[in-house]
C-alpha cells in the first residue's frame, strides 16, 4: 500500500473514533429535510398558530432560503427537486404572515411543469401515480396539500381528493394485517389510524361503513395513544409524528393526549437554523457499521482500548428489543437503527450488531452475549419470509414494496448466522443451516441478467429512471458470499458471485472510483463500498483496479480529513437522506480490507517461494 492510501487510513480512523460521543459509541447526523420541515411546519400551525409562531416561521424563512433554482424542493439539499417535496413545501409557505409571492410563484411555475396544470385533480393524481397502490405517502401529501388550500378553496371537495384509508381495521389482532393486505406499510398504522380517521370525518361515508367506523375510533384512538412511544416521536420521524398531529386536528382531536406528545417532539426536534431532519438519529445503526469498520478481526483493533470495546458492547446490549414490540408487534430479540424509544426492530440493525458483537467478543463478557445473540439470530429465524429472503420489519407483508424480502437484508442476515452459528446450540444450528440455503436460493433468484442486486434502503439519485442502487447491492451480496463460500461450495453460488464480482467490475469509472453504474458519478460511499466487497477477492483478474479504487479515496477525501457526503440513503416511501458518517465508516473499512488483501497477496507469494 502506497503511503498516501496509508495514511488516508490512518487519518480516516482518527476521524471515524474522535466522533463517539460521550458515552463512547456513535450518533451521527442525518441530514436535514425539506420534507420534515415542511410537515411540521403545518402540524404545527394546526395544532396552535400564534403559539407557535416562530417555529412556524423559522421554518417557512429556512424552506424558502433552501428552494432550489428551478422554484422546487428536494429531499435534502443535495437532491433535485421533486413532485411530493414541492407540494409539501408549496403548502407550508403559505402558512406565512409574510409576503412570500416570490417564493410561491416559483413553486407553483415548479409543479405546474411537473404536473401539467395546477388543477387540483391533476396533482392528486399525480401524486398517487409516483407511489402507485402504496398509500404511505401519497395519502399524508394529498392530506397536507388540502389542509393548507392547495387542492382548492372548498375542503369538503379537496378531501374528497384523498383517498381514504381503512382505519378501523387497525382495531383487529395484529397478526391478520398480512392477511387483510392493508394499504399502507407495516411501520404506517399510526398514519393509517389518524388519516383515516380524519378522512372520515371530513367525508364522512353513507350506509353501515359510517356506524363501522364511529364504533372503531374509540378503539383505534386507544391503540394509537399505546403505540406512541414515550418520546412522542413516531419512529422518531418528523414527517410520521406531523403527519398524524395534523390529522388529529383537522378531525377535531386537537386535545388528544397524542397531539400533545407530538408537539412535544416536534418542538424539541428542531435544529438551531429552524429545520427538522428525516430522523432523530441513526446511533445504533453507524456504531455497527464502525464496529465492523474499525475491528477487521475477532478482536483485534490497535486504537479501541478492551475499556472502550466493553462500552460499545455494553451499550448494544442494552438497544435489544427484551418484550414484544407494541408497535409493530415484534417478538423480543431484535434491535433498532435507534437508542430512543421510538424505533423498531428490523432486519439490517439485528445482524449489523450480531456481527457488532462478535468483533467485541471478550471471553468475561462472552455468557452475556452469547444469550443476546441466541435471541438475534432466533428473531431473524421467525422473520423469514417463505420465499428464503429478509423483510425489513415484519414476516409476510408483501403487498407493497418497503415490505418485502430484499437482498441486502438477506446478505447482512446470511453473514449474521454464519459468524454465530459455531456458538449457537445444535438444533439453532440446523436451522440456520437450512435458513441460510434458503436465504442464498432466493439471492440466486434476485440476482439480474447483468448479474448485480438491487437493494432495498438505498438508492442513487442520478439514475433518473428507476434511482435504484446497485453497486451498494452487490457489494453487500458479494461481502456474504465470500464470508459463506466455504460452506456453500456449489457451483450454482460460486457461478452468481462471479458474476457480480463481473458486474461490479465493468462498472468502476474512468477515475477508478464507483457510483451506482452506469456511469454516474463517482461518491466516496459508493467506491467504499465496492473496493470493500472486491478486496475480499482472492482471484481478481487485475488486482490494479483495487489500487485505483484506494488512490480515489484517497484523493477525494484529501487524505482522508474530508468526507463530503452523498444522498445515497432512502428512508421510508423514498425519502432521500445523506448521514454524515457514512463515507468516514465505509472509507475505513474499505482502506482495511484493502490492506489486508495486499497483505494476503504477499504472504501468498512468500508461500509459494518456499514451497
Amino acid at each position: 500500500m502506497n503511503q498516501r492510501v496509508s495514511s488516508t487510513l490512518q487519518n480516516a480512523r482518527r476521524v471515524l473514533l474522535e466522533e463517539r460521543n460521550e458515552r463512547g459509541h456513535w450518533e451521527g447526523e442525518l441530514s436535514t429535510s425539506a420534507l420534515s420541515t415542511a410537515t411540521a411546519v403545518v402540524a404545527l400551525g394546526q395544532v396552535d398558530r400564534d403559539l407557535h409562531d416562530s417555529l412556524v416561521e423559522g421554518g417557512i424563512r429556512w424552506l424558502i432560503d433552501h428552494q432550489n433554482p428551478d422554484g422546487g424542493w428536494g429531499d435534502t439539499v443535495k437532491s433535485a427537486s421533486n413532485i411530493s417535496t414541492t407540494l409539501l413545501a408549496w403548502s407550508a409557505i403559505s402558512l406565512s404572515r409574510r409576503d412570500e409571492t416570490v417564493a410561491d410563484r416559483r413553486a407553483a411555475h415548479w409543479v405546474r411543469d411537473y404536473v401539467g396544470s395546477l388543477n387540483s385533480r391533476a396533482i392528486a393524481e399525480a401524486v398517487s401515480a409516483r407511489y402507485g397502490k402504496d398509500r404511505t405517502f401519497s395519502v399524508p401529501i394529498l392530506m397536507l396539500c388540502a389542509l393548507c388550500g392547495r387542492l382548492g378553496a372548498k375542503p369538503k371537495e379537496a378531501w374528497k381528493k384523498v383517498l381514504p384509508l381503512p382505519f378501523e381495521l387497525a382495531v383487529f389482532p395484529r397478526h391478520w394485517f398480512a392477511a387483510l393486505r392493508l394499504p399502507v406499510v407495516s411501520y404506517a398504522l399510526p398514519a393509517l389510524i389518524a388519516i383515516g380517521y380524519a378522512r372520515f370525518r371530513k367525508v364522512p361515508p353513507w350506509g353501515p361503513f359510517r356506524f363501522l367506523r364511529q364504533w372503531a375510533w374509540p378503539r383505534a384512538s386507544a391503540l394509537l395513544t399505546r403505540i406512541q412511544p414515550s418520546s412522542g416521536g413516531f419512529l422518531e420521524a418528523a414527517p410520521l409524528t406531523s403527519f398524524v398531529t395534523m390529522a388529529l386536528c383537522a378531525s377535531g382531536e386537537r386535545d388528544h393526549p397524542v397531539v400533545r406528545k407530538s408537539v412535544e417532539f416536534l418542538t424539541r426536534e428542531v435544529r438551531p437554523d429552524g429545520s427538522w431532519p428525516i430522523d432523530t438519529n441513526l446511533a445504533t445503526w453507524v456504531t455497527t457499521l464502525s464496529v465492523k469498520a474499525l475491528i477487521t478481526r475477532e478482536g483485534h483493533s490497535d486504537d479501541l482500548t478492551l475499556s472502550d470495546r466493553a462500552k460499545i458492547r455494553d451499550w448494544l446490549l442494552e438497544q435489544q428489543y427484551r418484550e414484544r414490540h407494541p408497535f409493530t408487534d415484534a417478538a423480543p430479540g431484535g434491535w433498532a437503527w435507534t437508542d430512543l424509544p421510538g424505533g423498531v426492530p428490523d432486519a439490517d440493525d439485528t445482524p449489523g450488531t450480531l456481527l457488532a458483537l462478535r468483533r467485541l467478543a471478550d471471553e468475561a463478557f462472552q455468557p452475556e452475549a452469547q444469550e443476546a445473540a441466541e435471541a438475534g439470530v432466533g428473531w431473524l429465524l421467525d422473520l423469514q419470509n417463505h420465499d428464503g429472503g429478509i423483510p425489513t420489519f415484519c414476516r409476510g407483508w408483501g403487498a407493497l414494496p418497503f415490505d418485502r424480502s430484499s437482498p441486502d437484508l438477506t446478505a447482512h442476515t446470511l453473514r449474521a448466522w454464519n459468524e454465530w452459528k459455531a456458538e449457537m446450540s445444535g438444533q439453532l444450528r440446523q436451522k440456520i443451516e437450512a435458513a441460510s440455503r434458503d436465504g442464498l436460493a432466493f439471492l440466486k433468484r434476485e440476482q439480474r441478467g447483468d448479474g448485480s442486486w438491487v437493494p432495498l434502503w438505498f438508492g442513487n439519485q442520478h439514475l433518473r429512471r428507476d434511482e435504484e442502487n446497485p453497486t451498494y447491492g452487490t457489494a453487500k451480496v458479494l461481502l456474504a458470499l465470500e464470508a459463506l463460500q466455504s460452506e456453500f461450495p456449489e457451483p450454482e453460488f460460486q457461478s452468481m458471485k462471479k458474476a457480480g464480482i463481473q458486474w461490479l467490475i465493468a462498472n468502476q469509472n474512468a477515475d477508478g472510483g464507483w457510483g451506482a453504474g452506469h456511469s454516474t458519478p463517482s461518491s466516496i460511499e459508493e467506491t467504499a463500498l465496492a473496493l470493500d466487497a472486491l478486496s475480499g477477492i482472492s482471484d481478481l483478474p487485475d488486482p490494479n483496479l483495487l489500487h485505483r479504487a484506494a488512490d480515489w479515496l484517497a484523493d477525494n477525501t484529501e487524505g482522508g480529513v474530508s468526507f463530503p457526503a452523498s444522498p445515497i440513503g432512502f428512508y421510508f416511501a423514498k425519502l432521500w437522506y445523506f448521514e454524515r458518517l457514512y463515507p468516514q465508516i465505509w472509507t475505513v473499512s474499505a482502506l482495511e480490507r484493502y490492506a489486508a488483501s495486499l497483505s494476503n497477496r504477499v504472504e501468498s507469494r512468500e508461500d509459494g517461494k518456499r514451497q
